[in-house]
């Protein structure tokens, strides 16, 4: 089954950054995070996905990965 997967938890484990670190560097709600790490986002914030990107310096495949399987 093809779907999107996000790799927010990845990237924030592999910073070393906490995830109330984020939600305030951010300026995301806790329960949005949560959401997006947990893979159970049913519609995607672009704000909210912008702010994460700059927040930690990356490009949106940094976070997001489409699989074809």
């Amino acid at each position: 089954m093809k779907r999107v997967h996000m790799r927010i938890e990845e990237q924030l484990k592999k910073r070393g950054i906490s995830k109330n670190k984020i939600v305030l560097g951010a300026g995301v709600q806790r329960t949005q995070l949560q959401k997006y790490c947990q893979n159970k986002v049913t519609r995607v914030d672009l704000g909210v996905l912008a702010r994460l990107c700059d927040y930690l310096q990356c490009e949106l495949s940094d976070i997001m990965h489409y699989e074809k399987q």
